[in-house]
């Protein structure tokens, strides 16, 4: 169990070739603190992106969106405090005004420009709200200062959070390093949570795709901490192709880029449980594997039905050592399940087993278990070979 005010320090991230940041206090908040996050990327940068789901998306993610499939990116700016959702014609003008400025600064086309934002919702700004701040944000990048990039992108979170991992490609020693924000709104696809993840390494875009969707899927999709989804979600992971002499990728499952995929599944999976872990005012976290679904997909959203139901979470409270409103949850999350087939297990306590309670089990040993601040769910679907792990605040 850890404790409500015990955060993880910074970790010390090095230099990636190709990469710039900053992260400056540029007067966006009324608070004076950091808010506004730049990324410089060399020519030939490859990105990929996940963006929210959700029907009333921000400004900057709609700008983003287009420039997805295009592939490329040179810059990247992210402005903290204000989120432009729900601004109309005026908050599309400033996402236009603020690409324009940050291709400028940086020489470049506004195809290859990503923004992204979090902040107050509905709020209008004037045009060059942002734009007239790029150029502070430009001039500050450096190829370290990753510690208040992490702090630029912060809003209701308690501390920033950052990651980083080296790893091989062939013979070739990669960097993948990433900053996020979040803790509240965090009911993905995705949550009130915005990720910007840099690799050194060479690949092509669709194959980048192809690995940060993956890793999203076991991550930031699969932790809630209030049930709610955000309007300006943003997960980007770009590689500047700098590594010397890497063998060449052409495809997501190509052996040689194994360890790439783990340490990036890696990196998203711990920024993620920070996001939880911020968002865990009491300190206190829900972990909950479903396992024997119908796939992957299925026992992701069996979990999140569990994690997000207001009487499992009632039950937790009152440490009812039962499966019933378990049971309730799995019933109505909309994905293929056999009544008779389930098993669950409170801790390592089976409370139900094929579709029946366990009689006699060990009531105090599961109270005392739901009490402990680190509650651990287990639920076997029986039917398949999908599994998830999914997170929650408690």
């Amino acid at each position: 169990m850890f404790s409500k005010d015990e955060f993880p320090p910074l970790p010390k991230i090095p230099s990636i070739s190709g990469v710039r940041v900053s992260g400056v206090a540029a007067g966006l908040k009324d608070n004076g603190l950091h808010d506004l996050f730049v990324a410089e990327l060399v020519p030939g940068s490859t990105i990929a992106g996940t963006l929210t789901r959700s029907r009333c998306p921000g400004m900057p993610v709609e700008w983003s969106k287009r420039q997805l499939p295009g592939g490329k990116v040179r810059v990247i700016v992210a402005s903290s405090g204000n989120s432009n959702v729900f601004t109309g014609n005026q908050g599309r003008k400033l996402v236009e005004n603020t690409a324009a400025a940050a291709a400028k600064s940086i020489g470049c086309r506004t195809s290859e420009v990503f923004l992204a934002s979090t902040g107050i919702i509905g709020e209008k700004k004037e045009v060059s709200f942002v734009a007239d701040k790029v150029p502070m944000g430009v001039k500050a990048l450096t190829e370290v200062a990753w510690h208040d990039a992490a702090r630029s992108i912060m809003t209701t979170d308690r501390f920033p959070k950052a990651v980083v991992r080296k790893v091989k490609i062939g013979n070739s020693d990669v960097i993948l390093a990433g900053i996020a924000k979040g803790s509240t709104m965090i009911a993905p696809d995705m949550g009130t949570m915005l990720s910007f993840l840099f690799t050194d390494a060479k690949i092509p875009g669709k194959v980048l795709q192809s690995c940060l969707t993956r890793a999203v899927n076991r991550s930031f999709n699969c932790i809630s901490v209030d049930g709610d989804t955000s309007t300006s979600d943003t997960v980007l992971l770009s590689a500047t192709g700098q590594v010397k002499l890497q063998p060449k990728i052409e495809r997501a499952s190509d052996p040689i880029l194994k360890n790439f995929r783990v340490a990036l599944e890696e990196m998203t999976i711990e920024l993620a449980r920070m996001i939880v872990r911020d968002g865990a005012a009491t300190g206190n976290l829900l972990t909950c594997d479903v396992v024997g679904a119908a796939s992957q997909r299925a026992a992701r959203n069996i979990g999140r039905a569990i994690v997000d139901s207001t009487l499992v979470r009632k039950g937790i409270d009152g440490a009812e050592p039962r499966a019933g409103r378990i049971v309730m949850a799995v019933g109505k999350a909309g994905e293929k399940a056999e009544r008779d087939l389930l098993s669950i297990s409170i801790g390592n306590i089976a409370v139900a087993k094929d579709g029946e309670s366990v009689a006699d089990i060990d009531e105090d040993a599961v109270i005392s278990h739901l009490k402990s601040g680190q509650v651990h769910l287990t639920i076997d679907i029986g039917i398949g070979r999908g599994k998830a792990r999914v997170w929650s605040a408690l």
